[in-house]
């Protein structure tokens, strides 16, 4: 009996953990690289990693064209699917339409409103802004299900237009999972309405970014999968529930503070493909580990001297984070470059060349993020 109620308890617990699984794909940059065009491409759309940060008025986003994680959600009644970025940088949902006759709408999949019984159009048109152009489309509501989990009357966003350089990112749609208070409309999160309405065992998420392979990455909602990090947990209480920001003490390499002196805040963003802070520490930074800049503002290093390049260091709330250059230089074909970007800002942001060495836990009850060193 007593066993029999342990199993029951552990069958209840594993019904409120749910995995999604992430693959990591193609990004923009590689497949316009292999079409020829990534030259002409990035003159007239400039990376822009702030941009979703700072525009005021409407949710926002990058155009982050390396970025590679997505993972498959479905809407509707019956389900129609579909692959989308989970992004802690921004709060909506939104995929593309029948309704969107923009090239970036023609190659993806869209969501068909006459087909789904529970679809419920809403009474708000939709604007997010990106670094060089904008989706706009429609608030409505219908049944969202991620990973075995389903949420009921869900609001998010269709698109009637969509931006140039979205036909070039394999995901059709955004799922954020910022906070609510910087929602276009103040619409309620997907993850906000997991928890409200119970269907999560703890009100967290977790993070874990694969190094290489294309499987094994995931996000797990109400649960933390303790196979996927080794030693303890730092948490780090959150100085803004906005995005998940932090207070950042430093960066140093070989012990010498090089960027962030005297403290700083920081985002850690799944939505953001590199590590982006002020334009002078990050050309240090770039400096300190002997890359040199390019007309587009990327650091380009010699491939050969990677095994010689030092580790970066960033301190948040006392501990220490290091970052081998294995995982801050990015090798291709094509050549390398560190994941050290630069923005015309006093925020940084901590992206995926990040929370692929620590595995980091988003808590919403006492607002805070863990991280623990990935395996």
């Amino acid at each position: 009996m007593k066993w029999l109620l342990v199993l029951s308890a552990l069958v209840a617990f594993a019904e409120c953990f749910h995995k999604i699984p992430l693959i990591k794909g193609k990004t923009a940059r590689e497949a316009l690289q292999e079409k020829g065009i990534w030259e002409e491409f990035r003159k007239e759309h400039p990376y822009n990693p702030m941009a979703k940060f700072y525009q005021s008025g409407t949710e926002s986003m990058t155009n982050d064209a390396d970025l590679s994680y997505y993972g498959v959600i479905s809407i509707g009644t019956p389900p129609q699917s579909f692959s989308v970025i989970f992004d802690t940088g921004s709060s909506n949902l939104w995929i593309p339409s029948v309704y969107c006759s923009s090239q970036a709408c023609q190659n993806h999949r869209k969501f068909n409103p006459q087909q789904s019984s529970t679809f419920k159009w809403g009474s708000q048109s939709l604007s997010i802004q990106y670094g060089t152009g904008s989706m706009t489309g429609y608030l409505a509501s219908d049944t969202v299900e991620v990973g075995g989990i389903s949420v009921v009357n869900q609001v998010f966003g269709i698109s009637q237009t969509e931006a140039a350089f979205m036909a070039s990112m394999v995901a059709d749609g955004i799922l954020g999972l910022a906070f609510q208070s910087i929602a276009s409309d103040n619409v309620v999160p997907v993850f906000d309405m997991m928890v409200k309405g119970g269907l999560v065992s703890k009100p967290l998420f977790s993070v874990y970014l694969s190094s290489n392979s294309a499987q094994g990455s995931e996000v797990v909602f109400g649960g933390i999968d303790s196979s996927h990090y080794t030693g303890q947990i730092n948490w780090i209480p959150l100085s803004s529930d906005t995005y998940w920001q932090i207070k950042m003490d430093s960066v140093t390499i070989n012990g010498q503070t090089v960027a962030c002196a005297g403290g700083c805040q920081a985002i850690i963003d799944t939505g953001t493909s590199l590590i982006v802070g002020p334009s002078s520490d990050i050309s240090n930074m770039n400096s300190w580990v002997g890359a040199s800049t390019n007309q587009y503002g990327e650091a380009i290093v010699n491939c050969q001297n990677i095994q010689s390049m030092p580790e970066v260091t960033f301190t948040l709330n006392g501990n220490a984070f290091t970052i081998p250059a294995s995982a801050y230089v990015s090798q291709s074909s094509y050549g390398c470059s560190t994941g050290f970007g630069q923005s015309g800002q006093q925020l940084w942001i901590l992206g995926d060349v990040f929370i692929r060495q620590y595995y980091a836990i988003f808590d919403s009850s006492t607002p805070k993020i863990g991280l623990a060193k990935s395996v």
